[in-house]
């Protein structure tokens, strides 16, 4: 791949490493590394990285092209986009564009033919990191001076963003729904409407500011509260609305962001992670049954333990941070997942979540 300028990834700590320009244009966001060996479309794609600048620790990126049946979402949502190398021309018979095109054709910054060990190991130890991609400037300092000013990840409101306008609904196509489900849509991944659909659900997806009354007054079955980006602390509407739910006694299910907000829900609090958890390999424990699952997730904030109040008790946790995965609310169908059940490409240790979810909502519409 011949390129056809040269690009800069800036730290807010002053570090600057050049490279290669694969996609044009200038950005700021916080700086994250994932550490998935597949499944860039569905990374760049997803809603939870508004704000974010990704660095892929594979360092070969895109040898498989794109495909728009993997898509998590109509377009991409990454700031930018870093890998050591990436792939010009896919090897892959099921490929519909190469990677680097898609960059272009959608004006996203990318850079390759950095360091990317070095970049991941400045995080590791710093912690997430304020960072500019540019194809267009040059000058370090004056980069650094823009980044002082720009916001942290904490606080930042960014759902808003994200989710839809309107309401609309999905249905199984070769058979009748078993049941109807409310989603809320903070940033809402494909695959976790496809998970719900291919069960049999008859989905209503809502925006993410939606009364928890109007939720309830479609007579839904279950509620899932969905991932998404950014800090949930500032969501305070947001979080009124769940706790309404939560006392509702509607089935609800909470995945990442949805996990996060059911713990401020119920009067816990939450906190920045260091660099967060982002990639496919996350070990998570159950602490009921000591299986241990391999997950996907995408995260940069955790529910503190010591602030749930005593109705309610963690049920799983992160092997790597000992951080809350899971919690359970005394005498309530309330599931929580800070990991990605609906995982694609995978793993798919935890699939079986929707299932878990499924079961308390078929239970409810029996009685």
């Amino acid at each position: 791949m011949k390129p056809t300028s040269k690009a800069l990834l800036v730290l807010e700590d002053g570090s600057a490493f050049e490279g290669r320009a694969v996609g044009e244009g200038t950005s700021f966001g916080e700086v994250v590394f994932n550490t998935s060996m597949t499944g860039y479309q569905e990374i760049l794609t997803d809603p939870s990285y508004r704000g974010q600048i990704v660095v892929m620790t594979l360092p070969h990126i895109g040898n498989y092209g794109v495909h728009s049946s993997v898509a998590e979402s109509s377009r991409p949502w990454v700031e930018g986009f870093v890998a050591h190398q990436f792939t010009a021309r896919p090897s892959s018979h099921g490929s519909e564009e190469g990677l680097v095109a898609y960059l272009r054709r959608h004006r996203l910054p990318a850079i390759d033919g950095v360091d990317t060990r070095a970049i991941v190991r400045r995080v590791r130890e710093r912690g997430a990191l304020r960072g500019v991609l540019t194809s267009e400037r040059s000058e370090v300092d004056p980069l650094v001076a823009e980044l002082q000013e720009f916001p942290i990840m904490a606080g930042r409101a960014l759902v808003d963003e994200v989710t839809c306008t309107e309401s609309f609904e999905l249905e199984p196509e070769d058979r009748e729904a078993d049941f109807h489900l409310a989603v809320y849509d903070f940033g809402v991944k494909s695959n976790i409407l496809r998970s719900l659909v291919e069960r049999g659900a008859r989905v209503t997806v809502l925006p993410a500011r939606t009364p928890w009354k109007k939720c309830l007054d479609l007579g839904v079955d279950g509620v899932l509260l969905s991932n998404g980006p950014g800090d949930p602390e500032p969501l305070e509407e947001v979080v009124e609305n769940v706790r309404g739910l939560v006392s509702s006694g509607v089935p609800l299910f909470g995945i990442c962001l949805g996990h996060q907000l059911l713990g401020l829900a119920v009067g816990g609090q939450t906190f920045k992670l260091k660099f967060g958890h982002h990639g496919g390999n996350q070990p998570v424990k159950d602490l009921a049954t000591g299986r241990i699952l391999i997950t996907s997730q995408n995260h940069g904030f955790a529910v503190d333990p010591d602030s749930l109040p005593g109705h309610c008790r963690v049920s799983q946790l992160n092997l790597n941070d000992g951080t809350v995965e899971a919690f359970a609310v005394d005498n309530r169908p309330v599931l929580s997942a800070q990991y990605h059940p609906e995982a694609a490409p995978g793993p798919h240790d935890a699939a079986e979540l929707f299932d878990s979810f499924l079961q308390r909502v078929v239970e409810r519409v029996a009685r």
